[in-house]
């Protein structure tokens, strides 16, 4: 089966990576010449993608393509020319449309009375501000006082979310399905750097058992709302012992799914591609035997090895595969001999969870060793900045 990818940042290779696990030849297209997917694919082509026409050629006898970005126009293009080829495109317009604004998503969760982090200026400080549009961590902070807050408005012009400062756990999980049957996926721990970029994805959960069912609840009832066609991920975070809905984005996300392949064995562009392609819904059975997994960031540099979000990742050269790296399972990375800065993304998998953060402890150590670094960095709020600054 061909597919294609379209993006070749952080969503392109997670889509990359688990098509190649699943067996299948994969095209990248992204407008730019070097981006960290172009390493995982079997033919790379720089297009930029404006019009259909530009489609036409590139995606003759595709089976299947996947969009990896979030550019709205580019969608658009890609969504018109699926209706005309035939060709089925992993998106859903209307749920994405909704969930691309956390300004629309938050009405949502509001309408539904999930609970939630208090807007804005119904809570008091600390309050934690992000762009309405836009994944990851980008431009996301915490204030304290209305000062620095409304000074931070103003340096950027574009919409924002600004709610109460939840502190807490984070949490995700993926709903997969169409309206009549949604399944819920397995849920997975996320680690967050001191920019609020998840640096570490854990498996399996530490919630107790009544709260992923109530997790598995409260997403499944989103997706019916949305009437979902495809994926989506929910985040959480547990707060006074509740889970307070953050965020919902209908795409194919970053990090997570590579963690729950390797935790469980399900594939989440396999389940897609039978979605799209069978009208068939994943069977959760291999869920029942989960392994360990840790899945982190990092970036080495002369003397120093630094545990940080997956901005490490984003603005690289073409990574590559690696097995057995200094113990991990694999590692995605641009690390070469003789290259005195690199980055990886490790996966680290064993029979239970401490085992695997034990083996994640040696092979922090090995590389250490290997590399003779004597700094290790591995922040995770604005108090571990200072502290290692006295």
């Amino acid at each position: 089966m061909l597919v294609a990818v379209i993006g070749g940042s952080l969503q392109g290779v997670e889509a990359a990576y688990l098509a190649k696990k699943a067996g299948w030849e994969v095209l990248m297209i992204d407008r730019k010449a070097v981006v960290p997917a172009a390493g995982l694919c079997d033919r790379f082509e720089q297009i930029n993608i404006n019009v259909r026409k530009d489609l036409e050629q590139p995606l003759k006898g595709v089976d299947l393509v996947i969009p990896a970005l979030e550019n709205a126009d580019t969608l658009d293009c890609l969504h018109h020319w699926s209706l005309n080829s035939k060709t089925p495109l992993v998106y859903d317009p209307a749920a994405y449309s909704l969930t691309s604004s956390k300004i629309k998503s938050d009405q949502l969760f509001a309408k539904m009375g999930l609970p939630a982090p208090l807007p804005w200026p119904d809570c008091g400080f600390p309050v934690l501000a992000k762009p309405s549009r836009g994944s990851g961590s980008q431009q996301v902070a915490v204030f304290h006082d209305s000062e620095t807050l409304s000074a931070h408005q103003k340096k950027f012009d574009k919409p924002w979310v600004i709610q109460e400062y939840v502190p807490g756990p984070s949490y995700s999980i993926e709903v997969v399905g169409q309206p009549g049957k949604y399944v819920p996926l397995q849920v997975t721990d996320l680690q967050m750097d001191v920019h609020y970029d998840c640096k570490r994805v854990q498996a399996p959960t530490d919630l107790t058992p009544d709260l992923v069912i109530e997790f598995e609840t409260i997403s499944r009832s989103i997706a019916e709302k949305m009437a979902l066609k495809g994926l989506m991920d929910v985040e959480v975070i547990l707060n006074d012992h509740t889970l307070k809905v953050l965020e919902v984005d209908a795409r194919l996300p970053s990090q997570t799914p590579t963690t729950v392949f390797w935790s469980t064995g399900l594939n989440m562009i396999e389940l897609l591609a039978n979605l799209f392609l069978n009208k068939s819904h994943p069977d959760k059975s291999s869920m029942d035997a989960l392994r360990g997994v840790v899945y982190e960031h990092i970036k080495v540099t002369p003397n120093r090895l630094e545990v940080a979000g997956e901005h490490l990742i984003s603005g690289m050269d073409a990574l590559q595969i690696r097995q057995d790296f200094f113990g991990a399972n694999e590692a995605i990375t641009n690390y070469g001999s003789g290259r005195p800065e690199w980055v990886a993304t490790l996966i680290i998998s064993e029979a239970t969870r401490e085992m695997a953060w034990q083996r994640r402890n040696s092979v922090i150590a090995d590389i250490r060793h290997h590399f003779e670094l004597e700094v290790y960095q591995d922040l995770t709020s604005m108090d571990d900045i200072k502290e290692e600054q006295r």
